[in-house]
């Protein structure tokens, strides 16, 4: 090259090059394989790369020092993200689903472009068709088929799997922005939790009565665990005198990985003779605010004793062939049970007891509306469920809360205003507003024969908002 010049506090040399620009290096030490590792910037002026390199400089003094070569692409970096950041930091069942929306949605579909030069265009087109899919060429079957349309919510998954992933990129500046910060993803409608009533779940419960593992669906239903935590159930964890169980672990299905040099001649792991890493396992819970400790109703605590003895004799006809695991809720040779057979058997109770159809999961949302119906504090509710988040609580069962809050005000209002009157026609109000708890109101209207405050209504004083009655429900705190 010629014309070369160093200015002062360039701190490297800047030449001008045989195509008219200027060209300069900078030096950042050494490669992983012991090259010299230098960067090089290129300008019309000379003012411009001398700005490039002082920019370039400020990087490599405050460690910020990006990769050299090329920026890898959009497949290269998630399979990265995937292999060496995420990977010890998800829950296995979390992994392989990230694992499956890359290799299956994103990497066909953008996995080319070069990571710094995606753009929110690039996403947006290819949300779109994953919701409106066009038909395509099967490369095995030479066939033309019509991929599935996704719903909102797995569109919306895949969005924020591809948006972590690109926020770690941004904040090692492989990229200079997180295109999908700029891109509207599908909006989810909230699908309205459906618990069970109060008579359908006592008649599951009268319904699984004298069956196999009565006691399951009890745990479910009154204490609303979820179905990893109580198939994961050990005895050391139930502590029967006392009266609690504490939740320490989760049963999961994990997927299988090939355990040949992919010459087995099955496409699916699971039917792999040299299988590994997958099966029936005991795991963490699914956080930290899940390990728990919950105090267990006494009836609730009979009908453990009584399917202990029940499993105590299961386990004398056993003999050798019984599995010693400690699962609270086993099979007939003591081994977990498997979560389908869980569910089938779910399905089949839900058909003898003569209830709607409904999810496992949802005796789990049974729980949690009994538990605020009767009055326990969304903060006891939240801790008891094992939610990480007091908002989780209070927006899933939002369909509760309007009659604890009115049910709450109404005991606010019975506290404060104690005259009683008449109202316009003249007739009573049922004793008006008066004090005591609800219970002590109620007890005095039945003794007296007098209708119920919540009933009727009661006109307050002169500037105070009047106040209504809904259903009663017990409430855990009164008013001090």
């Amino acid at each position: 090259m010629a014309g070369s010049r160093r200015s002062d506090g360039e701190g490297t040399e800047i030449k001008l090059g045989k195509d008219g620009r200027y060209h300069a290096s900078l030096s950042f030490g050494l490669k992983a394989g012991g090259k010299r590792d230098r960067r090089h910037v290129s300008g019309k002026t000379r003012g411009e790369v001398a700005l490039k390199l002082r920019k370039l400089q400020e990087k490599r003094d405050a460690g910020l020092v990006p990769l050299a070569g090329a920026s890898p692409t959009v497949a290269e970096w998630l399979r990265h993200w995937l292999d060496t950041i995420v990977a010890t930091r998800l829950r296995p069942g979390t992994l392989y689903d990230y694992r499956s929306i890359v290799e299956s949605r994103i990497v066909p579909a953008i996995g080319h472009h070069r990571l710094d030069r995606l753009q929110p265009e690039h996403v947006e087109s290819f949300y779109a068709s994953l919701m409106a899919p066009q038909p395509r060429l099967d490369a095995k079957t030479g066939e033309v088929v019509m991929p599935k349309a996704l719903t909102a919510s797995s569109v919306l998954k895949t969005h924020r799997v591809l948006s972590r992933a690109l926020k770690v990129a941004t904040a090692r500046e492989r990229v200079a922005r997180n295109v999908c910060a700029l891109v509207e993803p599908p909006s989810v409608i909230r699908v309205e939790v459906k618990p069970l009533t109060q008579d359908e779940a006592k008649q599951i419960i009268d319904a699984a009565t004298g069956s196999r593992n009565a006691a399951r669906w009890s745990v479910a239903l009154a204490l609303g665990l979820r179905q990893g935590e109580a198939l994961g159930l050990l005895w050391e964890d139930v502590d029967l005198q006392t009266g609690a169980l504490t939740v320490r672990r989760a049963l999961e299905r994990r997927t299988y990985s090939h355990g040949c040099d992919g010459d087995c001649g099955y496409a699916r792991a699971g039917s792999c003779p040299a299988r590994v890493g997958g099966g029936l396992v005991l795991g963490p819970p699914k956080s930290n605010a899940s390990r728990r400790t919950i105090p267990i109703p006494v009836p609730l605590v009979a009908a453990l004793k009584t399917h202990r003895a029940a499993q105590a004799a299961e386990r004398l006809a056993a003999g050798s062939m019984w599995q010693d695991h400690g699962h609270v809720f086993a099979t007939v040779i003591g081994g977990p049970i498997d979560p389908g057979v869980d569910h089938r058997a779910w399905k089949s109770l839900l058909k003898a007891a003569g209830v709607r159809e409904a999810r496992l999961h949802d005796a789990r949302h049974t729980a949690a509306t009994l538990l605020l119906t009767q009055g326990v504090a969304p903060r006891v509710a939240m801790e008891i469920l094992g939610h990480s988040q007091i908002s989780l609580t209070m927006n899933t069962y939002t369909h509760v809360m309007p009659e604890v809050s009115r049910d709450a005000t109404n005991r606010v209002g019975a506290a404060l205003w104690g005259a009683s009157g008449t109202n316009e026609d003249g007739g009573g109000y049922g004793g008006g507003y008066r004090s005591g708890t609800g219970e002590e109101v109620e007890r005095a209207d039945l003794q007296s024969g007098s209708p119920n405050i919540r009933d009727s209504y009661v006109e307050p004083p002169v500037g105070v908002e009047p106040t209504t009655y809904a259903l009663r429900v017990r409430c855990s705190g009164q008013l001090s």
